[in-house]
């Protein structure tokens, strides 16, 4: 058969052409000419009378790493839903640069305006391999029999390959991604998120139940995608915090406590009181 929908067989192999949302891009109202990637002005929202948000201002500058840290109930899943447009604010305003309203946008559309969500446990297929984890997630919404079924231009398979030596799973193309160990699913689902060129990247807690090499090798990971991409973490450990973040937001009851260097964070007396126990 020769025709398919639509298509000829022929143009179905070539995804370039056929699959036009598999190249990189950015939103071109983007507008980061202020250094600000992201906007958070007086976010507010509630859930049955508790205020899981109230009236939060956060700003993220593009290319940094920020890490957010705060006690369980202080708002940081909340606040990566809102960003995501999972969850809407009952007020409040969040912008991507200067002219992208994520408020009124869907959760797909602000995906493809470039931000890019990690959860805690890895979603990877375990019974696809690495590769081929990597190649889905560049094509996007469309079903596995298509993407396998297409051809992979010079550029992509470059841009597989580039992601695999980031991060560091070049040896393991070809494995299952079920074989994996907990550290590499989780460099393997960033890995998946580079895939679709995001300028902002929300990483929630990356090493938990890692071994201490696997701390140190996200920790590189994390450091070496900061500058091209935003990226804000969300982590309980505080000596990964130290080890990535030259600025730390904390996080209490839905509101800024405080924002500054590690040293600055740890010698604050309401984050030790609040956060550290003391």
């Amino acid at each position: 058969m020769t025709v398919m929908k639509g298509f000829h067989l022929k143009e179905l192999t070539n995804r370039h052409e056929v699959f036009e949302f598999m190249k990189p891009h950015h939103h071109p109202l983007l507008d980061t000419s202020h250094n600000i990637l992201l906007y958070l002005e007086g976010v507010s929202v509630s859930f049955d009378g508790f205020k899981a948000i109230d009236d939060l201002n956060l700003y993220i500058k593009e290319g940094e790493l920020r890490c957010i840290i705060g006690p369980n109930g202080a708002g940081k899943t909340t606040m990566m839903d809102i960003i995501t447009g999972k969850t809407r604010p009952d007020s409040g305003e969040v912008w991507l640069g200067s002219n992208i309203n994520l408020l009124e946008m869907s959760e797909a559309d602000i995906a493809n305006a470039g931000v890019g969500r990690k959860f805690q446990k890895p979603t990877v297929i375990g019974c696809l391999t690495v590769w081929q984890n990597l190649e889905l997630a560049m094509a996007g919404p469309r079903s596995v029999w298509a993407t396998f079924r297409a051809k992979l231009n010079g550029e992509q398979k470059d841009k597989i390959e580039s992601v695999l030596a980031l991060t560091q799973l070049h040896n393991h193309a070809a494995l299952l991604a079920g074989s994996l160990s907990h550290g590499q699913k989780q460099w393997l689902e960033i890995g998946m998120l580079l895939m679709q060129s995001p300028k902002l990247l929300l990483v929630d807690e990356p090493v938990a139940g890692m071994t201490h090499q696997e701390m140190d090798r996200t920790a590189e990971l994390l450091n070496s995608l900061a500058g091209q991409h935003s990226v804000v973490v969300v982590e309980h450990d505080m000596d990964f915090v130290r080890s990535i973040a030259s600025q730390v937001t904390v996080l209490h009851q839905g509101q800024v406590l405080a924002e500054g260097s590690m040293d600055d964070i740890q010698a604050h007396p309401q984050v030790k009181q609040v956060y550290l126990g003391e």
